[in-house]
């Protein structure tokens, strides 16, 4: 039998409670909480990778892996570079402080 927790009694109700703002976290968690963008930015923490390799690290195809992408740079998450002796080449890196305000909004509701 689990042990029973008392809730504190308030004495009053308190309607005029201020609406928090979670507009940010939410959009952050709605944004993290797909399963390839969250693999994205795993892949991404030991450091910069090209759409191939982290499609195959996945199991997904390419141009799904460019659309997430896409989503995750616009959202500032992520950049864009061109590799310097081949341009064809596109490395996506995490913009580690765009990180860290998401991380701080998140924190602000949990």
């Amino acid at each position: 039998m689990a042990a029973r927790t008392a809730l504190p009694v308030v004495p009053e109700l308190r309607m005029d409670l201020p609406r928090p703002d979670v507009r940010e976290a939410a959009r952050v968690a709605a944004l993290c909480g797909e399963p390839t963008r969250a693999g994205i930015l795993a892949l991404l923490r030991d450091g910069p990778h090209c759409v191939c390799e982290m499609a195959a690290a996945l199991g997904e195809r390419e141009n799904n892996v460019s659309n997430h992408l896409a989503r995750l740079r616009d959202a500032g998450l992520v950049r864009a570079s061109r590799h310097g002796a081949d341009a064809r080449w596109v490395y996506y890196e995490r913009d580690e402080d765009a990180l860290r305000v998401a991380r701080a909004a998140l924190e602000s509701v949990l």
